[in-house]
């Protein structure tokens, strides 16, 4: 169960990261209030998951999860740039999330 809810957590990471570019600074009311929900939840069910994982293993598969899935929605959303070092990038962080994995 730990693991599926740092899954969701790293997902509200990403919720709260893409609603914090819409937010435009929190000049914009909605994305402003997403940000601080979804923000708020992320770090609640990581603390949850904290509880029987190790502290390392947990913030780098949550900090690896709303990276990747940053750097998905910035080039879906954003328009941002798909080029062969991102992409290696985002490869080396996903390979990083699965070893720290398999050694828990």
């Amino acid at each position: 169960m730990a693991w599926v809810l740092l899954t969701v957590a790293g997902l509200l990471e990403v919720v709260w990261a893409t609603a914090m570019k819409s937010s435009n600074g929190f000049s914009v009311f909605w994305p402003s209030v997403l940000t601080v929900v979804a923000m708020l939840a992320s770090f609640g069910l990581l603390s949850i998951a904290m509880k029987s994982l190790p502290l390392g293993t947990s913030y780098m598969v949550w900090v690896g999860i709303g990276a990747i899935g940053a750097f998905i929605a910035g080039i879906i959303l954003h328009g941002e740039a798909l080029n062969l070092s991102r992409i290696t990038a985002a490869a080396l962080i996903v390979a990083g999330m699965g070893l720290m994995k398999i050694s828990a």
